[in-house]
């Protein structure tokens, strides 16, 4: 019987969470309730001009958010046919928490609280509890991530159909 390593799998699933979860909140934040955008608490969109290069910047957030998707998928197909990954929904999902809730706390420390480039939402006088219920969301990711990850150590027996070699 091989070792079973869930790595790849778990890794696969981080890659997706974090760009899943950047698509989330570019298409729910940025685009559907306009809470923020990129550069809004430098460049506020008052303004075409300032609006427009507030897309922009979007747009490139969204491209590189979809590169991590897209290196997530390609991650999970070589993934699922290596016979020494134990496929567990338990684990994937936790790998997608685990992405969600580091890009969460990476977005979050980085964008909003070092550099200060927005805030999740931007027009209101107090910015910090939207900010740290941002920042707890992706704890909240993070430890259901490693508890789904923990409960799919129980499926670490090979899969049925797949040889190894």
């Amino acid at each position: 019987m091989p070792v079973m390593r869930p790595t790849p799998l778990i890794a696969a699933g981080v890659l997706l969470g974090a760009g899943l979860g950047g698509f989330v909140d570019g298409i729910v934040l940025h685009q559907i309730l306009q809470w923020h955008h990129l550069l809004s608490a430098r460049l506020p969109p008052d303004n075409l001009v300032a609006t427009k290069v507030n897309m922009y910047w979007d747009g490139i957030f969204h491209a590189g958010v979809w590169v991590l998707t897209a290196v997530g998928l390609r991650m999970l197909w070589v993934a699922g046919s290596r016979p020494d990954v134990p496929w567990s929904g338990a684990t994937f999902l936790g790998g997608l928490s685990l992405g969600w809730g580091l890009f969460n706390v990476v977005e979050g420390l980085i964008d909003h609280q070092l550099l200060g480039l927005h805030h999740v939402l931007e027009y209101t006088p107090n910015k910090l509890p939207w900010d740290l219920g941002f920042l707890a969301f992706g704890v909240l990711l993070l430890l259901l991530g490693g508890v789904l990850v923990r409960a799919g150590r129980g499926h670490l027996s090979p899969r049925p159909g797949l040889r190894a070699g």
